[in-house]
């Protein structure tokens, strides 16, 4: 299988373009949340808060350790939080972001490229990612990295943008998520190419039955899949073998 990852602007190397997805994360911290809930009509704290309720059976073992890789400004973190006492650590490249995830609540926090974590082996029961895993240089490189940090038996769970299966629904939505949504969330932000590519990487990211591959070529198993938002977005889970 072809190894793919994120190449804005056509960035053919994989550092170049890590680079530039992070100080792109960077310039648009500040109205980061601002924009996510405007432009999804405030539907990504339902998708969130879904997903939690989803790994709530890890979440309520106290002695689980759970790693929201990409976290962002923390708001998938916080909400695992709230679905038990198990310690949930937040971490992404991206400085800025980590400020927000921080101002927020959410602690500890780490800074650290997902492709290579600062992290023993086997030390997590759940690592979760939630719309960062298309923005990744190498999408295998990242599900080995998940691969290795959890521990036997423990889940890796995505939560990524997909391919509406239905032609007329997806038509619809790729017009506004191409033409709408690049001009709204530039003019909020201050950043429009930022929002340029945006469109561009949910547009070259695997569709989930491919996602469902990646994963289990990577070594997992029961690997499952969920669509929200009539296939617009989708739920990823697998188990360590």
């Amino acid at each position: 299988m072809k190894s793919v990852g994120s190449r804005p602007l056509e960035i053919a190397d994989e550092r170049e373009a890590s680079l530039w997805v992070r100080d792109m994360f960077g310039r648009v911290a500040g109205r980061y949340d601002a924009v996510n809930r405007l432009t999804s009509f405030n539907l990504d704290v339902w998708w969130r808060w879904v997903t939690a309720r989803r790994l709530a059976p890890i979440l309520r073992n106290p002695s689980a350790r759970v790693l929201d890789l990409c976290c962002g400004t923390g708001d998938l973190g916080l909400a695992l939080r709230k679905r038990g006492p198990a310690q949930v650590i937040g971490s992404d490249f991206c400085h800025p972001m980590l400020r927000q995830a921080s101002a927020k609540g959410l602690s500890p926090v780490f800074e650290a490229d997902a492709l290579n974590l600062p992290v023993a082996p086997a030390s997590f029961d759940l690592v979760t990612v939630a719309f960062g895993f298309r923005n990744l240089a190498n999408y295998e490189a990242g599900l080995r990295e998940a691969w290795r940090v959890l521990k036997p038996g423990g889940t890796l769970a995505i939560l990524e943008f997909s391919t509406m299966p239905n032609p007329v629904l997806r038509a619809g939505y790729q017009f506004y998520f191409h033409r709408v949504l690049p001009v709204v969330a530039g003019w909020i932000s201050g950043a429009r190419d930022a929002y340029a590519y945006l469109p561009a990487s949910v547009s070259k990211f695997p569709g989930a039955p491919e996602l469902v591959e990646r994963m289990t070529a990577a070594g997992f198993e029961e690997v499952t899949y969920e669509r929200f938002a009539c296939g617009a977005l989708a739920l990823h889970r697998g188990r360590k073998k």
